[in-house]
């Protein structure tokens, strides 16, 4: 006994791939870049929506923080670019962030 016939199966496919995609866009994260580099956004360093650089920082090592000066930040959630911030800015998608440490 088959469970499905081939004539159901793209439309399932299809509504899978569209779940997949919307599933994507719920998915709270966000992208930014290292430093020195080009910003390629296939290769980014991916950090939830709500992140702020203590985050960022957290995420590439856990000691950055501790060294942590000052932060400068090209992007969306910068208010003027670039922008000179603090382990409490909160990044924004596709956000180009320089950590400078001591």
């Amino acid at each position: 006994m088959r469970l499905y016939t081939k004539r159901y199966v793209l439309p399932i496919l299809l509504g899978i791939v569209s779940w997949f995609r919307e599933l994507w866009n719920l998915i709270p994260l966000t992208m930014t870049c290292r430093k020195g580099e080009v910003p390629d956004f296939s290769e980014a360093l991916i950090v939830r929506r709500d992140s702020s650089i203590e985050d960022v920082c957290d995420q590439i090592h856990r000691t950055l923080k501790d060294t942590f000066k000052y932060a400068m930040v090209w992007g969306a959630s910068a208010r003027h670019v670039p922008q000179r911030v603090g382990l409490s800015h909160m990044v924004a998608d596709e956000d180009v962030v320089s950590i400078v440490a001591k």
